[in-house]
């Protein structure tokens, strides 16, 4: 068995050349193409389909999808089952003492924050399934690959963080800390530089060397790079911040999740199985009608509850702002949730179908 994996020459893509394409580099393409032919993406609030399609048909939407091969699958509830009792318990009760101890203000910025550490560890995730896929056991690479990915999510933020207030939030006006210096942005720009040019001469050093070019890891740090820097220090506009953040966050990680669930799920029995198995479009329409569905319910609660913004789409609800110090801390249990699991759910360490799913050919 080791021998044969040995002989088998790398796979230099996640999925397939044709699928990370579709999935990584589109994407990105797609949010930046609006940015640049749009005037009004540069300049002007979202409007409502970039909500709709942005937000609940993806954003929202791939958080729900965490449940197909987390509480949709049996055997990895028997693997950890107080990690899937207590995760949802343990987020509300902290919720709800964070809410008490300083409103929504305190509840909003650490929620964003981690919303924050979430997404620059994704984009860390998928170039280490890339190193992973690529059998690549450089320690240097490894250093390499990994301040380039943090350095093109990092650097952002940080010019985010010296230039507030701006023109777009994370989750609500005044959830980041505001007072970070601006002369930080300087040297924050020349290490960005610096690991991004680290990261491109041992690319070509590789190719030299003989070594097939990465193409769907380089494509990764180049849409990562290019989709952060426009989204939020190029533009200063919601519109273009939502382009491009959602949708190359949320549609590959949906894909990945429909991929390895429909992996595992011959060996499985439970709801995730069935509604993944069978033929693939099949399994795609019945995975999408249910993250959607989950999705408008999930944004319908939020609406007739808390938010009251988009009646033309949820209708009215009842004031209960007696009752927010419990309601949001329960309504932010899904993605609180899925943060904390996705950290967990993908180390090859604890996963040993995700291990058995990476050195597969399939």
């Amino acid at each position: 068995m080791t021998s044969a994996r040995i002989d088998t020459p790398p796979r230099l893509w996640i999925f397939s050349p044709r699928a990370d394409l579709l999935l990584f580099t589109l994407p990105a393409l797609c949010a930046l193409g609006v940015v640049a032919l749009c005037p009004r993406a540069r300049s002007e609030e979202s409007p409502p389909w970039v909500w709709v399609v942005g937000v609940l048909l993806v954003d929202v939407a791939h958080v729900w999808s965490t449940a197909f091969v987390t509480y949709f699958n049996p055997s990895e509830l028997r693997r950890h089952p107080l990690r899937y009792a207590l995760v949802p318990a343990a987020g509300w009760a902290a919720g709800v003492l964070l809410y008490a101890a300083g409103g929504a203000a305190l509840f909003w910025r650490c929620l964003a924050y981690l919303a924050v550490f979430h997404f620059v560890r994704q984009q860390y995730g998928w170039m280490a399934l890339y190193r992973a896929r690529e059998r690549d056991p450089s320690r240097l690479g490894a250093w390499v690959d990994g301040a380039a990915i943090y350095a093109a999510t990092a650097y952002p933020l940080v010019y985010w963080h010296s230039h507030l207030p701006r023109r777009f939030d994370w989750f609500l006006p005044g959830d980041f800390v505001a007072g970070l210096p601006r002369s930080f942005e300087p040297l924050a720009r020349a290490l960005y530089l610096a690991c991004l040019a680290a990261y491109l001469l041992r690319a070509l050093a590789r190719v030299r060397a003989g070594r097939r070019p990465a193409w769907g890891k380089h494509l990764l740090l180049a849409t990562t790079a290019a989709t952060w820097y426009v989204g939020i220090v190029a533009t200063n506009a919601d519109y273009a911040f939502t382009l491009s953040n959602v949708l190359v966050h949320g549609i590959p990680y949906a894909a990945l999740v429909f991929a390895f669930g429909r992996h595992v799920a011959p060996q499985h029995t439970g709801l995730g199985a069935r509604l993944l198995g069978g033929g693939a479009a099949s399994a795609a329409l019945r995975f999408l009608a249910c993250v959607w569905g989950f999705a408008f319910l999930e944004e319908l609660l939020w609406d007739q509850s808390v938010w009251h913004e988009r009646f033309s789409l949820f209708g009215g609800g009842p004031e209960l702002d007696a009752l927010q110090l419990w309601l949001v801390p329960l309504l932010a249990l899904p993605q609180l949730s899925h943060y904390i699991l996705d950290g967990m759910l993908w180390r090859r360490g604890q996963n040993p179908e995700l291990s058995r799913w990476l050195s597969s050919s399939d």
